[in-house]
């Protein structure tokens, strides 16, 4: 996940077996403090968390990156990986919820010129950082300069989106479209197999098979995505809880929030008046920082020396993670919350978010030369 033409170079020797002890110890006394402290619930969900985290990092499952790859060189791998887990999840997902009642929920949101172009932004932001939301959290637990730079922007820029999303709703918004039942699942999965198609269509030579790590990071993903949605009661999501964190410190500066349409709502008051310990998006945040931390002290490449860029890629940086945060608010979630958990349960917007986050992409892989963030 983290951007190699920042990261420094791995250290030859890695730690001895007592600080990865250390390191196994203090994620299970984790994971057991929540539980005692919030209930098992909580608990379960900082451990799919760190499970996140451990793949994202240690099998380097991302977003950004593979569409890069895609974009940039014609190498489909990392595009075709998500897709198959998308369809795996979608796969279990659809009957979860037809069975569910009430108790289990899609990620379901509506299109609107908000959505739509909040996408695009997020796509040409997502490619200068090259970080996604889930990808922002990965690459600053491993130590990235430029990802721990990123996310406390990525967080205030989703806090103002929801300050502002009703102004930007009432643009225009059509009403929720979501697939459902045996029907609905068959057109997901033969989106997917079109996306696919369509990808190995343009293909370099020698770049259509899917390497063995990504065929076994799929399918963690995939089972740690259904955990999720059976644990919380909903999809994966990322964007939410870095806006949590945000509205949490403003309201501990002394901003009153009772007065703002969306953290004013009964149900955004009542998350603000709460531990972040019983928010559960923010426990998976958490948990994937806390599991890429773990991967790269575990390699013993944690330590990053500040890579040598000029000011305006640090600038850059900082625009673009308020942009990634602002406009994933808008878009009703990232590559994580709309993308795949909206395709996966059935969301059209998933579908729109997904063509319109790639277009922003091929013009964010684009930006980053000229931004210093890379070698031309």
């Amino acid at each position: 996940m983290v951007d190699n033409t920042l990261a420094a170079a791995r250290p030859a020797r890695w730690p001895g077996l007592l600080p990865r002890a250390a390191l196994v110890v203090a994620a299970v006394a984790a994971v057991l403090a929540v539980a005692a402290l919030a209930g098992l619930r909580y608990g379960l969900l900082l451990l799919i968390g760190l499970g996140f985290g451990l793949v994202l990092e240690g099998l380097r499952f991302g977003f950004a990156g593979p569409w890069r790859a895609m974009i940039l060189r014609r190498d489909p791998a990392g595009l075709l990986a998500q897709l198959l887990a998308i369809a795996l999840v979608a796969v279990a997902a659809f009957p979860l919820l037809a069975g569910s009642g009430a108790e289990l929920s899609g990620a379901h949101a509506p299109l609107g010129i908000a959505m739509l172009g909040g996408a695009f932004v997020f796509g040409v932001a997502m490619q200068v950082v090259l970080g996604c939301g889930s990808g922002t959290l990965v690459n600053a637990g491993s130590g990235n300069p430029v990802g721990l730079l990123a996310l406390p922007f990525f967080a205030i820029g989703s806090f103002a989106g929801a300050m502002h999303l009703s102004w930007w709703t009432a643009l225009g918004t059509a009403p929720v479209v979501a697939l459902a039942g045996v029907e609905g699942l068959a057109l997901t999965l033969a989106g997917l197999a079109a996306v696919a198609g369509w990808a190995l269509w343009r293909a370099a030579p020698g770049t259509r098979r899917l390497p063995r790590r990504l065929w076994l990071a799929a399918g963690l993903v995939a089972a740690l995505a259904l955990a999720n949605l059976v644990v919380a009661g909903q999809p994966w999501g990322v964007v939410y809880g870095l806006g949590l964190w945000a509205a949490k410190g403003a309201s501990l500066l002394g901003a009153d929030l009772s007065g703002s349409a969306f953290w004013g709502a009964p149900i955004h008051a009542e998350r603000l008046r709460e531990s972040l310990l019983t928010d559960v998006t923010s426990l998976t945040n958490l948990g994937i920082v806390a599991g890429a931390f773990g991967v790269a002290a575990w390699r013993g490449g944690l330590a990053q020396p500040l890579p040598r860029l000029p000011a305006r890629a640090w600038a850059a940086t900082v625009i673009a993670g308020l942009l990634l945060g602002y406009s994933s608010r808008l878009a009703f979630g990232c590559n994580v919350g709309a993308f795949f958990s909206g395709i996966s349960t059935g969301s059209l917007h998933g579908w729109a978010w997904f063509a319109m986050a790639f277009a922003g992409s091929m013009i964010g892989v684009r930006l980053r030369p000229a931004l210093g963030l890379e070698a031309r």
